[in-house]
């Protein structure tokens, strides 16, 4: 029973986005942050236990990225819609996430299966993201950031999701090349 216990953390944070969502939306600032220190926290702990436990499976290799870009995106839109980050950022954000999907149904298209594993990159770019929107509901809860530290850290999440998106492109462009080199031999 408790090899399920990774994915069933996963799953909980994946069920963790609509309430996050409605609770930003409703500018229930206290709340919202102590569902998505919830929601970090089974991020923090399903991979831990799944290594653990010995009990790392494909559906949950699948499902904890689906996980992390369901809350990421819902956080970042509804942040957005609350006006409590700018649009832009939460475009760039999402964009980076959809060129990596997009580009890993092209490579799975044209060239086959292949092993994603998250880049020490990517896992930064994450590890800030959260903090970022965790930081935004704890300023709301706590009083309001001072003025200059919102611009600055935008611009330090930003720089990491340009930074993380182009490692992958660069990464699986060369996969997609030497695949494609392998095939035409």
């Amino acid at each position: 029973m408790l090899r399920y216990l990774p994915n069933a953390l996963t799953l909980a944070r994946l069920l963790l986005a609509l309430p996050l969502a409605l609770l930003i939306l409703e500018r229930d600032y206290p709340l919202a942050l102590a569902v998505g220190l919830i929601a970090g926290l089974t991020d923090t702990l399903d991979g831990m236990v799944a290594r653990r436990l010995q009990a790392l499976t494909r559906f949950g290799a699948l499902l904890d990225p689906v996980a992390d870009k369901v809350l990421i995106t819902v956080s970042f839109v509804c942040l957005a819609s609350v006006g409590l980050l700018p649009w832009w950022l939460a475009a760039l954000v999402i964009c980076r996430d959809l060129i990596i999907v997009g580009g890993a149904l092209v490579y799975r298209l044209l060239y086959g299966p292949f092993e994603f594993a998250a880049t020490a990159l990517s896992k930064a770019n994450m590890f800030v993201q959260v903090c970022f929107c965790l930081s935004l509901l704890l300023g709301q809860v706590l009083g309001g950031p001072p003025d200059w530290l919102l611009p600055a850290a935008a611009l330090v999440v930003a720089a990491l999701a340009v930074a993380s998106g182009l490692d992958y492109v660069l990464r699986w462009g060369q996969k997609a090349l030497r695949a494609r080199n392998r095939g035409q031999r």
